[in-house]
This record gives structure tokens, C-alpha cells and sequence, in this order.
């Protein structure tokens, strides 16, 4: 049965709290453990429905699945055993070059998913391309489009974190290495940021540790 959107399942707030508190960055994932193609599938969606800066979306995410090809990256990856041993391996790619053409793209599907003339986002269109392309050189374009991976991350970690699968962000890694094993620049994109996502392993002496964040008075303010 089709959900109805306009009224959401919702969890309590102490659930999400608990789950948020429960998730950390972890340091050793259980090789054996993966996830089942259902959370996989949820999760592969929860990135699909991340939200972006004028809808735009200027990224791409690869999931890599080949062991040969994960152990390749190890040594691009400073040594970190996560890319090896998690049950999955994603990287957030920004897309090169971002610039007009991306914008139609955009434009078009919206078009073709909500069944609307695409002249009918003529003004749209000119904001898109006056605030974002014209306004920009290409390293301002690149650093934007980086920016809107890491919200797509946001939403990935917590996701994981709402399904109980661990996960852990790792900027440590050498992204001119990564374009090049996965042949990212051939396809327009480069890493920003992976994420490997699995089950902690029991060894994990991180799992237990009490989460340090500073206090909310200090960094939540009412104006």
C-alpha cells in the first residue's frame, strides 16, 4: 500500500535522541556483520532524498563493493581498516565543472516529475544560473558543490543511526588517489568525503566511551 505523505510515521523524541547519543564514529567494524539488502536499499534512498541547494544536486554516490578494488584504497586511506571492513563503502562525489547544463537537467526532471511546462521555470531558471553559475568562478562552484555533500552526509549518518547501523565519516583519506582508482575524474565527479557503514565489532573500545559535545547553552543560542 502507498504511504500517504502527508502524514508522516513519526518516531518520539527520545528515540531519536538515543539513537543520535548511540551512534559514534566507528573505529572497527565487524568484517562478518552486513547489512541486509533492505536497510541497504532504505539507505541508498535516505542519499537519493537528500536535500541540496536549489534542489540541484551536484553530486554522485559510489558505493564500492569490490574487495580488490576496497583494498586498493586502503593505502589511499592513511591504513584505516574501516574501508576494508565495513560491510559497505560509499563515496560522496562533488560533480566537476558544475554549470548551466547541470541546472536544465535539473529543470527538466523537475518538468517531467510534477508534469509542468518546463517554461513555466523560466525565473527559476534565471536565479539558478544568476546566484549560483554566473556568480561564481570555478573553484567557488567546486567549493559549493562540496558543501552540499556534506549535507548529504548529515543525512546518511543519521539515517544509519535511526536504522541501529553503525557508521563512520572519514575525511583522512587522499581524494586525488581515490579519483584515480575509481576513475571518478573520467566521470566528471571527485571525492569529498566516504562513509563506511556496518556493525561495530565487540574489540571497539570507542563503542563506550561517553560522547564529548559542548554543552547545548553554549552552543545553542535564542535570539
Amino acid at each position: 500500500m502507498k504511504s500517504n505523505l502527508s502524514t508522516p510515521h513519526t518516531i518520539s523524541s527520545q528515540q531519536l535522541v538515543d539513537q543520535l547519543n548511540w551512534r559514534y564514529a566507528t573505529k572497527q567494524f565487524d568484517p562478518n556483520r552486513k547489512i541486509n539488502a533492505q536497510n541497504w536499499a532504505a539507505i541508498e534512498e535516505a542519499l537519493v532524498l537528500s536535500p541540496s541547494s536549489g534542489g540541484l544536486q551536484p553530486w554522485a554516490f559510489f558505493v564500492v563493493t569490490d574487495s580488490a578494488v576496497r583494498q586498493k584504497l586502503l593505502p589511499a586511506s592513511y591504513g584505516q581498516t574501516q574501508v576494508v571492513d565495513a560491510s559497505h563503502l560509499v563515496v560522496l562525489a562533488a560533480k566537476n565543472n558544475f554549470g548551466e547544463g547541470d541546472v536544465d537537467a535539473h529543470l527538466k526532471r523537475t518538468a517531467d516529475v510534477r508534469g509542468i511546462p518546463i517554461e513555466s521555470l523560466a525565473q527559476f531558471r534565471a536565479m539558478l544560473v544568476g546566484g549560483i553559475v554566473n556568480s561564481m568562478d570555478a573553484s567557488a562552484r567546486q567549493a559549493w558543490a562540496a558543501r552540499q555533500v556534506t549535507i548529504a552526509l548529515g543525512g546518511l549518518l543519521t539515517s544509519a543511526a535511526l536504522l541501529g547501523i553503525d557508521a563512520c565519516p572519514m575525511e583522512g583519506f587522499e581524494p586525488a588517489k581515490y579519483n584515480e582508482i575509481l576513475g571518478l575524474d573520467k566521470k566528471g565527479f571527485h571525492a569529498v568525503v566516504v562513509c563506511t557503514l556496518g556493525y561495530r565489532a565487540a574489540t571497539d573500545k570507542y563503542a563506550a566511551l561517553p560522547k564529548v559535545r559542548f554543552a547545548k547553552n553554549d552552543i545553542v543560542f535564542q535570539i
